[in-house]
């Protein structure tokens, strides 16, 4: 599976993500933080088949480029069900903190723990880590784990916001991330990527060195 990363919302740092498969050039986008033409017309020019959106969860800088998607592609709008009544209520997917109003298409796909969605040969596995929202999920296919804003490098989500459970999200993290092999690169919804191994040792919150 290939990837590609986009910055398009430089005041939250959101990480965007494009990955596709090499073969079939079936593709999926995750987590389009806001407009951009630029982004838009890169995807085009790269000829793949765009055919999911999927959020890893409804917060307004992870969404706010989901109908900016929708307008230029065909492509099938992906969300967890615990979150799927975010995308059209400002309020709920908080964009109303910074004064913006982001009212995102509805779901067509809702997603479960579990669920795996297809690019070509290649398997996008869905895994439920609520915590930082009730439907925040992680996505793995091969040796890549995006995970929005469950984990991130020496960090995790915040639980401060409605719908977020610092307990769950640990749990989660622990029960759910940290049972996958040491090898796989975790590419979350900020900041630089890193590893399982590595988070499982050094993460200050959930890691082995959390105990010190």
């Amino acid at each position: 599976m290939k990837y590609k990363t986009f910055n398009i919302l430089p005041q939250f740092g959101t990480n965007t993500y494009l990955v596709w498969d090499e073969i079939s050039k079936d593709a999926a986008i995750i987590d389009p933080a806001a407009a951009s033409q630029k982004m838009i017309d890169e995807i085009k020019g790269m000829r793949i088949n765009l055919k999911f959106l999927i959020s890893t969860h409804a917060h307004g800088d992870h969404i706010g480029g989901n109908k900016n998607i929708n307008d230029n592609f065909d492509v099938k709008n992906c969300i967890h069900k615990d979150d799927a009544d975010s995308l059209a209520d400002p309020r709920m997917n908080l964009s109303t903190y910074w004064d913006s109003k982001i009212i995102a298409p509805k779901a067509d796909i809702i997603l479960n723990d579990g669920d795996v969605l297809t690019l070509g040969t290649e398997k996008l596995k869905i895994i439920h880590t609520p915590g930082h929202s009730r439907g925040g999920i992680c996505i793995l296919t091969g040796n890549l784990l995006f995970c929005g804003d469950t984990l991130f490098a020496e960090g995790i989500g915040r639980t401060d916001l409605p719908g977020g459970d610092y307990s769950t999200l640990i749990n989660s993290i622990k029960s759910k991330l940290f049972v996958l092999e040491g090898d796989i690169k975790i590419l979350p919804g900020h900041g630089p990527d890193s590893t399982i191994e590595d988070e499982k040792v050094g993460n200050p919150f959930v890691g082995f060195a959390a105990k010190f």
